[in-house]
């Protein structure tokens, strides 16, 4: 009789290189949890449990790996005897060398069928694991709804974060908020660009695109599985399967129009419960939202811990003045004053030069020479978002628009006066990001930004 004290770590090197030589992927979460729970004895419901998954998806998954195993050992093996199956074929082929490495031969698996009493010994050869051939595993990414890479502007702080919060911290759900034509596409484009290989699935899908909730899960849930999809199966359970980075833009599509930020339209009612199980379901997959407007449920988890993060996408600051080579435009002295003006925004820059180019040659210290910021072809992209404002939201911004260095909440203008709109109507214009908060001595006091304070003052003016 063999005592045998093995390394589990050792096993599950050889699975690993098993399931690479037979099915070219790697083992995915579920499958390790498998391997190294039965191997100490756990039942299939315990690590059902554990793992937030059916019994059944538990027990398909490991009927799929004990055939794999019977197949290499040529031998039955489930269960019950996976270990002392593993522990007989490690007596085996002790003599060889490290177990793990002991049958991978011309990256495929080639099992020694002679007896464990052979007098002969098996050449030595060297090992040749996949990444020595540079085989990398057959990736599912659809960026078919993704944009072209464009010329990226210089977002190196924020690209560190992000990558930061979605490789090393491994955070379930990630938010990039901030007004249209800030750049919340174009950085993400970037950031899948960099990180894409670290990734077996990734999927770029836009809500625009998807009336319902079931829609969109319907959606997803093919493009893991392609049809007939595995039945009883939540898209947290497929997260779990292989690491997938899942970017689901223009996520304020869901949202309600003329109530504060938080209210999903009937067709996405359950949206919220979604994001939730996804965000404390155990996972290396990362949820990637892009939005014009912060989720309050997103607020809600980040100060539960959740391995959730917010990114508020700021505008480019310095950075912005290439464009004054891009559209020729003249007088770069005064082009730090034009961003600022219209607080950094690529897409309101570009709009602007073109008018500069247009009408003034060029000259951008003619543009400025107008006292007020020129709207122009900017009303239409700030009407959709005045218009997704409550009434009291709409008060309030009218409110600030009015007041010469911003306005301070503990004096509420007095149409708010004996109810509790007024925070609300603060907190949900936080979250859409079209007040700005200002912290002095004196206090915080929030105000809008320059080319925003003139469309609402226009608005109420006409």
């Amino acid at each position: 009789m063999y005592l045998v004290k093995m390394d589990f770590q050792k096993v599950i090197k050889w699975a690993e290189d098993l399931m690479w030589a037979k099915k070219k992927r790697h083992l995915n979460s579920l499958e390790r949890a498998i391997l190294e729970r039965v191997w100490n004895n756990h039942k299939y419901q315990e690590i059902a449990d554990e793992y937030r998954y059916s019994k059944d998806s538990v027990k398909t998954v490991a009927g799929n790996l004990w055939k794999l195993i019977s197949e290499e050992l040529d031998e039955k093996v489930n269960k019950t005897n996976f270990r002392a199956a593993m522990e007989r074929y490690y007596i085996c082929n002790s003599n060889v060398g490290d177990f793990a490495q002991s049958k991978f031969y011309e990256s495929r698996i080639s099992v020694y069928r002679e007896s464990c009493h052979s007098d002969e010994t098996p050449k030595n050869r060297s090992p040749t694991t996949p990444n020595s051939d540079n085989i990398q595993p057959e990736k599912r990414h659809d960026l078919t709804d993704a944009p072209k890479l464009r010329n990226f502007h210089n977002r190196t702080n924020e690209l560190a974060t992000l990558k930061q919060w979605i490789l090393e911290e491994n955070n379930r759900i990630v938010t990039i908020t901030g007004l249209s034509g800030i750049g919340k596409t174009t950085l993400t484009r970037q950031l899948v660009e960099d990180i894409q290989d670290n990734f077996y699935c990734i999927l770029w899908r836009s809500h625009r695109k998807f009336s319902t909730l079931n829609a969109l899960k319907t959606n997803l849930i093919e493009f893991f599985s392609p049809p007939p999809p595995q039945q009883n199966l939540s898209i947290p359970d497929y997260l779990r399967f292989y690491r997938c980075l899942i970017i689901l833009d223009d996520f304020q599509e869901t949202l309600t129009t003329g109530e504060f930020v938080g209210t999903y339209i009937p067709e996405y009612k359950n949206y919220s419960k979604l994001i939730q199980e996804i965000a404390r379901s155990p996972h290396n997959s990362c949820l990637l939202l892009l939005s014009w407007e912060k989720p309050t449920e997103i607020a809600n988890l980040e100060t539960e811990n959740c391995h959730c993060h917010t990114l508020q996408l700021q505008g480019l600051g310095e950075s912005a003045t290439e464009l004054s080579k891009v559209k020729n435009l003249t007088d770069k002295d005064r082009c730090l004053e034009l961003i600022n003006l219209y607080s950094g925004n690529p897409l309101w820059l570009n709009i602007i030069a073109s008018t500069i180019e247009d009408l003034f040659n060029g000259s951008v210290a003619k543009f400025l020479s107008y006292s007020n910021p020129f709207l122009g072809d900017l009303k239409p992209i700030l009407h959709e978002h005045y218009q997704r404002l409550s009434e009291s939201e709409k008060l309030v911004m009218q409110w600030l628009a009015n007041q010469e260095i911003g306005g301070n909440i503990c004096s509420q203008p007095p149409e708010f006066s004996g109810n509790n709109d007024f925070l609300g109507a603060i907190q949900s214009l936080r979250k859409r990001g079209l007040i700005k908060k200002i912290v002095s001595k004196e206090g915080a006091v929030f105000t809008l930004e320059p080319v925003i304070k003139q469309y609402v003052k226009n608005q109420y003016n006409s």
